[in-house]
């Protein structure tokens, strides 16, 4: 690479004095949030303060026991604290597994340490798929620089000796010694506010969701409850106390306050579960994201092969003399390439130091070709169509069987990086064998029976790409397209719905394939573990990373496979389905009580113009919504919530939830209003409550159809719950009578229970 021979770096005793300087790359950035975000964002909520103000109004009369509701509040933030830093000690843990590694010289020596412990004036040595840690200036060597990460420009960008490298980019193609100019905060991408660049925007609807639910509520619940207070204490003339606790009940209803908790909980306890499985959730709400994954693109190798290769043979295309032998073997001695391809190719041929090079033009997936200039000849290796004028037959052959093929040439010819090649003398043609990995079948038919679709993308020939994806089990791998006939003016989204299998892909085009099939409306997966995957990675709208490979490709993608393990791809889709079919499963039980709250609340404002003979005060107390929130809402959903559900997911949840939340919520205000007006009666508050808390439960019966032997425990001991709840502590509840009237709601109920569930049995068998 030029001088390096002379380069010696830092000695131990100068990395020492940098370091007790603070001139040391820490980063202060981690995957997980903060204990201090943690505990922010789980007790400084608008939810938590509107139920704060609530309950400083109730102690403002003394409604001692309306504030039971805060002891549950307390507890939910408690839990959703406990479960969040739960989570994030798994990140951490697994995080450490990859820590970007640097490769530096110091006295003399190349020794790999971890990206933290770079200090300032560092030599680093940088290859092709690192990514960049602290902004450098090149020394020695030549390189291919990818900076998309930092300006969203894909081309890469030649560095020769001199220039800056900056930090937050990757090295495409090339080798170099570099000198660090910049560590830690200083580094140009930790100047980049917030890494914008680096990290996608949050894409959740469940976040989404609930933010409107909160815009709304909040719009509402503050002139509301200064309605229904003056219509209660002016209109009615109930007394401080009566129109504070009923204006307090009615705000309280409104406040779906534990299906937030719901969501934070079975996101955090998703990460944990796949944690344990070796798998690495890097954006909380990736796993929402992944629910709705309906198309998976998977690079072949390193993702859907192993990406170890070995030379199984070699063709001679022409007469190769002793003098060709000793200039390949020193090509791949002196080559800076250190894909998998070169390496094997290294071990076969033997590479020693024959000859020394001139120049080097390092591989790049653009290219698809590296060379280096000897003293009156260059070498040159590359894909078949790209170095002979037509594919030797020999070579279709090989890549119908689904072997790589790679040709070695030479020329007299001067070859230019950014010219196309002269013509090439072709002298070998070597057949490499990439084995898929275990399992792969498998996973890859778990994948089409839960209607995922599955596209293969690479950068090999059309033919080898499609005889691997047979192998695997790919349904329609016969559907393929060669993308180097292609350009930037190509309809990829026709060429991607109507493909699977695509070959000879330039990283732009794998970019492109993704935003294709997105705008056909497809929610596309993306794996990958080398920097050619970069882009379309950043562009997915789930991001998949294979432990083995690159840096910058793990560093960016949000969910990363620590162990490689192919088999495991499954269980991230499941788990991101299980998460939030079972949050929209029971979500519509909280809408319930927000629904029919909202409603009821403006019906007794509006009955202020009605007169004294039509006026409607909120009939329920803070004490017994608190009992509903507990019983009927909490207790099912958070038993329930780990239960396995493959299904694919709602694409609308709030729409879809609020569907099944309205027809209840509606029922419940008929029922209200139909006491409230033709029946007269002293009892009826307590009729009124029994109603809707038996309706609410006919939804979470509903939602727990069909039956099994967790749904049904939990829909019997919410009604048993209940009903012992209001029996032992009736005078709490303020419920004019209990006894046989609740203990016979509870026997109907529960025979009603075990008739769905002995129904489904039978239907399903």
């Amino acid at each position: 690479m030029g001088n390096e021979g002379n380069l010696q770096g830092l000695t131990s005793q100068e990395v020492k004095d940098r370091v007790e300087r603070g001139l040391v790359n820490t980063q202060e950035k981690t995957v997980s949030r903060t204990i201090k975000d943690i505990l922010i964002e789980n007790i400084f909520t608008l939810f938590n303060l509107l139920n704060l103000l609530i309950a400083i109004a109730l102690a403002f009369v003394h409604a001692w026991s309306n504030l039971l509701f805060m002891a549950i509040i307390i507890m939910n933030v408690l839990i959703g604290i406990i479960q969040e830093l739960k989570a994030k000690k798994m990140v951490d843990d697994l995080s450490i597994l990859m820590t970007p590694k640097a490769t530096v010289l110091r006295e003399g020596k190349i020794q790999e340490i971890i990206a933290d412990e770079i200090v300032l004036d560092d030599i680093m040595v940088l290859k092709q798929g690192q990514q960049i840690s602290c902004d450098a200036s090149l020394v020695s060597g030549s390189l291919e620089v990818n900076e998309s990460l930092l300006t969203g420009e894909s081309d890469a960008i030649q560095k020769e000796s001199g220039d800056e490298v900056l930090s937050g980019s990757y090295v495409v193609a090339g080798q170099a010694y570099v000198k660090v100019n910049h560590v830690g905060k200083d580094n140009y991408a930790n100047k980049l506010a917030d890494q914008a660049s680096t990290w996608k925007p949050v894409n959740s609807q469940l976040l989404n969701s609930m933010k409107k639910v909160t815009r709304f509520t909040c719009f509402l619940i503050i002139p509301l409850g200064i309605l229904l207070f003056i219509e209660a204490f002016l209109m009615r003339d109930e007394g401080l106390y009566q129109s504070v606790v009923s204006s307090s009940a009615a705000l309280l209803g409104m406040l779906p306050k534990g299906l937030v908790l719901l969501m934070s909980i079975s996101l955090a306890a998703g990460i944990v579960r796949l944690g344990k499985k070796k798998i690495l959730v890097q954006r909380l709400y990736a796993l929402e994201t992944l629910s709705h994954v309906d198309v998976l693109c998977l690079d072949k190798t390193g993702t859907l092969t192993t990406g170890k290769m070995k030379v199984d043979h070699i063709v001679e295309l022409s007469a190769v003399s002793k003098e060709d032998e000793d200039y390949i073997a020193s090509y791949l001695y002196h080559s800076t390439d250190s894909n998998t391809t070169f390496e094997a190719m290294a071990q076969y041929f033997k590479a020693k130091n024959v000859y020394t090079p001139k120049t080097k033009i390092p591989f790049s997936s653009e290219r698809k070709w590296s060379a280096i200039v000897f003293d009156h000849i260059t070498y040159v290796v590359g894909a078949p169509e790209r170095l002979c004028q037509s594919v030797p037959e020999q070579a279709k052959q090989e890549m119908k069987k689904g072997n790589r093929v790679i040709v070695i040439g030479k020329t007299a010819d001067e070859v230019k990086v950014h010219q196309n090649l002269p013509k090439i003398d072709a002298l070998y043609l070597v057949v490499i064998q990439d084995v898929l990995r275990e399992n792969c079948q498998d996973t890859i038919e778990q994948f089409h029976k839960e209607g995922v679709q599955i596209k293969i993308i690479s950068g090999d020939h059309v033919d080898a790409v499609s005889a691997l994806a047979k192998q695997a089990g790919v349904i329609d791998a016969h559907k393929v397209v060669d993308l180097s006939k292609y350009d930037d003016t190509a309809d990829y989204g026709k060429l991607a719905e109507e493909n699977v299998v695509f070959g000879r892909v330039s990283p732009q085009q794998k970019k492109w394939l993704v935003k294709g099939l997105q705008s056909r409306s497809h929610q596309v997966a993306m794996t990958g573990d080398g920097v050619n995957d970069i882009l379309a990675l950043r562009e997915a709208d789930c991001s998949i990373a294979i432990a083995q490979g690159n840096d910058a490709v793990k560093q960016i993608s949000e969910i990363v496979l620590l162990d490689s393990s192919f088999k495991n791809l499954s269980d991230v889709l499941f788990e991101g389905r299980r998460v939030v079919n079972n949050i929209t499963r029971v979500a519509g039980v909280f809408f319930i009580k927000t629904i029919y709250s909202v409603l009821l609340s403006v019906i007794c404002v509006l009955s202020i113009f009605g007169g004294a003979d039509f006026s409607f005060g909120f009939p329920f107390i803070p004490i017994q919504i608190t009992l509903i929130d507990a019983a009927i809402e909490a207790w099912p959903s958070f038993v329930t919530m780990m239960e396995p559900n493959h299904h694919p997911a709602p694409k609308d949840f709030l729409p879809v939830v609020l569907k099944k939340a309205l027809p209840f919520a509606l029922m419940i205000l008929i029922y209200i209003c139909s006491i409230h007006f033709f029946v007269e009666t002293t009892n009826a508050q307590t009729i009124m409550y029994y109603g809707i808390v038996y309706i609410s439960m006919l939804a979470v019966v509903k939602s727990c159809i069909p039956m099994n032997p967790l749904r049904l425990f939990v829909s019997t001991t919410m009604v048993i719950g209940f009903t012992f709840g209001v029996l032992i502590f009736k005078n709490l509840f303020h419920l004019a009578f209990t006894g046989w009237f609740v203990v016979g709601m509870m026997i109907v109920y529960l025979v009603m229970i075990l008739l769905l569930a002995k129904y489904k049995t039978k239907s399903n068998s």
